[in-house]
């Protein structure tokens, strides 16, 4: 594919990219499909110096276009960004200023991102930049959906090399969405409690942080790939008060804390308890690699009423952890014990870790965490029906391309070989919940979340354990 290659700076990008397409909500579409105008507006060229979204709603970046990034950029209030098919966002990895503030991508209006399998839309840094050296240098600051973001859709989508630090002069800090000294960006965050998220079939890999913070709103998080997420902390997936959402069919390698950590923190007047259905999910390797020891595959606390089953957790540190379970139903501390956290599939390989805290459990190998007599394990009640590996039965899923007894635990860089397919004959594909269960109903397989004027669905419940069957 020959690309058009532009760079735009300023907050409200300065300069524009000579394929912008701007168009208007009184377009004529026919059929469901565009139609083009009989007037067009002439497109704006790089050297209008222009602000996009100043005579329109509406801003496409079209597949052939890469846009290099050497400042913040804004999509502003009541406005929206469509990246097509193939499109690349580059971001210039000497940040902004004196103080090399890595370049923060902020969606007050909307963004669509409506990436194909055969043609993803890109958010990295530049190609001599990706390196293995990098999955944690934090290279940019990541997307930020604030308390305007009505909607956004990432699909098909690769986002990588982000989790840079929020410094003073960071977009982020100065709205208040982070602080500055104290964190680092995201791969992408959500805070508008009335917000609607779709976020499917996409690649969040090789950042600082969390590959999803999520402080708000409706949200669907289905079929993508997260590897390499949190240097010495950080999830793959972590939710707030003031979600409900679907959690479903992702693969998850190496989060460095947890794939899911679920929490109604933040609760108030304003802002609701947080809803969670998790299920059909495949996490691998998860919680070897954090600076001491607090949850290691799914963790659930303060209030949350999280739903959590099908899952199969291969190689992580310890089982579901529900800290406070005794002070249950309070958003300091225990979780909604309504919640449901159960029948999923614990599987052990035969790999000690490299990394071991004596000081704290001892823990080495993955079924010794499992059946470790944690504090924060609510035995009887939490995982009281699920499968799990034991030093002399290790439950081997029977992955199609990935051997659970030679892939380090602290390992990281994810291999595009690797296939979490089962072969015929996996125990992960018996004894799973069907979907008929009362607890076990997604909150958008029927009615869906509407995103852009098209519906978006969670996927069924599989009566399977984890993303992928035979």
């Amino acid at each position: 594919m020959n690309f058009k290659n532009y760079l735009l700076m300023g907050a409200a990008m300065l300069a524009t990219v000579s394929c912008f397409t701007a168009c208007d909500e009184d377009d004529p579409v026919k059929g469901g499909t565009e139609q083009p105008d009989p007037t067009p507006t002439p497109t704006p060229t790089p050297d209008d110096n222009t602000d996009p979204w100043a005579n329109a709603d509406v801003v496409t970046w079209p597949g052939d276009t890469v846009v290099n990034l050497a400042d913040h950029f804004v999509v502003p209030e009541g406005k929206s960004l469509v990246i097509e098919a193939g499109a690349q966002v580059i971001f210039n990895t000497a940040g902004v200023g004196a103080n090399h503030t890595p370049i923060e991508f902020t969606v007050d209006g909307n963004l669509y991102c409506e990436g194909t399998a055969d043609a993803p839309v890109l958010f990295s840094v530049p190609e001599a930049d990706r390196t293995e050296a990098n999955i944690f240098a934090g290279l940019w600051g990541g997307i930020v959906a604030s308390a305007t973001c009505e909607e956004m859709l990432i699909d098909h989508t690769i986002i990588e090399y982000t989790g840079g630090q929020v410094v003073e002069g960071s977009p982020a800090a100065t709205a208040g969405v982070y602080t500055a000294g104290d964190d680092a960006y995201p791969q992408i965050t959500t805070n508008n409690i009335n917000g609607k998220y779709v976020i499917t079939n996409s690649i969040i890999r090789n950042g600082w942080s969390d590959g999803i913070y999520l402080m708000g709103g409706e949200a669907i998080i289905a079929n993508n790939l997260f590897a390499a997420n949190g240097y010495d902390g950080a999830e793959a997936v972590n939710v707030k008060a003031g979600c409900k959402v679907d959690v479903a069919g992702n693969v998850m390698f190496s989060p460095n804390t947890n794939g899911l950590k679920l929490s109604s923190s933040g609760q108030s007047e304003t802002r609701g308890q947080a809803l969670v259905q998790a299920y059909n999910n495949t996490i691998i390797n998860a919680g070897w690699r954090r600076d001491g020891e607090k949850g290691g595959c799914i963790y659930v606390e303060k209030n949350i009423l999280a739903n959590v089953f099908n899952n199969l957790i291969v190689n992580c540190k310890f089982r579901a952890m529900t800290p406070s379970f005794t002070i249950p139903n309070d958003p300091e501390e225990g979780y909604d014990d309504n919640s449901v956290i159960d029948y999923n599939f614990y599987a052990s390989g035969s790999e000690p870790s490299d990394i071991v805290f004596e000081e704290e459990s001892g823990v080495a190998y993955s079924w010794q965490g499992y059946n470790y007599e944690h504090e924060d394990y609510n035995v009887g009640v939490v995982d009281d029906n699920s499968v799990i590996a034991t030093e002399e039965n290790g439950q081997d899923p029977l992955f199609v391309n990935f051997d659970i007894n030679a892939v380090p635990l602290t390992q990281y860089t994810y291999d595009a070989a690797w296939d979490f397919h089962v072969q015929a004959g996996s125990p992960v594909l018996t004894g799973a919940c069907n979907g008929s269960e009362a607890f076990a109903a997604p909150y958008f397989a029927t009615a869906g979340l509407t995103v852009n004027g098209q519906t978006y669905n969670s996927p069924a419940v599989a009566a399977q354990f984890g993303a992928y069957a035979e």
